[in-house]
């Protein structure tokens, strides 16, 4: 009897073992999709071209920041462990945006002077003198009343946004057909950086409670513009959106695609540039539903991350 009792505990075991290796995530490879960079959007070339400067030229800098600031790594280190992710991840995102986006300061210190530049300035959310506060008020938000965390509640009012109000008018009132974050979180001038992480606004609400979870910063509140933009200009702080939206972008692609991006820090650049992870997850899932095999693919952003990972990867 102990026998048989042995067998069926064996038995049981290696269902077990094998439960769990039929429901791990499937891992991307390593490396890029794309032989060939692919295409550089137009914007992001006259902006370099604007600035009398090249590609190269700015990666090289970004780079070199990098590797020269000691405290700078440390904090990526330290900000990347704490959200359990590789810090090549955070070392991509900054490297993609200082590349392709912005150029970068000389030195950290460079960012906590811009950072403390904005410090006291009086703005606020809004879109013709409606305040944002007001704005999801309005009943066609009311289907978000229920969300308490800020994630699924400031996508929920996104939705909302696309569905029923971009390039809409609505109660007299005609809206820009441009994306919530560009009409209602952007109180400056077209191109305004957001400092070393280069976070959105939008983006920083939405990862609010994350944030505030893993790294005990103050929970942002969408009525104080100014402190959303402290949250997004200094250096420290960024640092954790940036950690934050990267593990989000894995955590929703192993969640809804059952894929784990986590070994490419292409991919996880690319969605550090374009967003909307859990969209392009759910994508992703539906090519897949019929037992095919396709895996997520980088940008061109992305891609130079993955070109050159063994540079970048000795910067740590």
């Amino acid at each position: 009897m102990p026998g048989i009792t042995r067998i069926i505990i064996l038995a049981l075991t290696v269902f077990a073992c094998g439960l769990t290796v039929s429901l791990a995530a499937d891992r991307v490879p390593s490396g890029n999709r794309n032989v060939e960079q692919p295409t550089i959007p137009g914007a992001s070339v006259r902006r370099t071209k604007a600035g009398k400067t090249s590609f190269d030229l700015k990666y090289e800098k970004v780079r070199d920041l990098l590797r020269t600031d000691s405290a700078l790594m440390g904090k990526i280190k330290k900000t990347a462990g704490a959200y359990g992710i590789a810090p090549i991840h955070m070392v991509g995102a900054i490297v993609g945006e200082h590349t392709y986006n912005v150029d970068a300061y000389d030195s950290l210190q460079s960012y906590y002077i811009k950072a403390a530049s904005y410090a006291g300035n009086s703005f606020r959310f809004a879109y013709k003198d409606e305040g944002i506060a007001d704005f999801v008020k309005r009943p066609e938000f009311g289907e978000c009343s229920g969300f308490s965390d800020s994630y699924r509640l400031w996508t929920c009012r996104e939705g909302v946004w696309q569905d029923r109000f971009r390039g809409k008018t609505v109660g007299g009132t005609s809206f820009a057909n441009n994306r919530f974050s560009a009409v209602f979180f952007q109180p400056f001038y077209a191109g305004q950086t957001f400092g070393l992480g280069q976070i959105n606004p939008l983006t920083a609400l939405m990862l609010s409670d994350l944030v505030h979870e893993k790294s005990g910063y103050p929970k942002l509140d969408e009525t104080d513009a100014a402190g959303v933009y402290k949250a997004i200009m200094d250096p420290d702080i960024s640092l954790a959106y940036m950690a934050a939206v990267i593990r989000k972008s894995i955590d929703d692609y192993k969640s809804i695609a059952n894929v784990d991006i986590s070994g490419n820090p292409g991919v996880t650049a690319t969605l550090f540039n374009i967003g909307g992870s859990q969209q392009r997850a759910r994508a992703l899932a539906a090519r897949n539903a019929g037992g095919a095999a396709n895996w997520p693919e980088e940008n061109y952003y992305g891609w130079l991350i993955n070109d050159r990972l063994d540079e970048l990867e000795a910067l740590l």
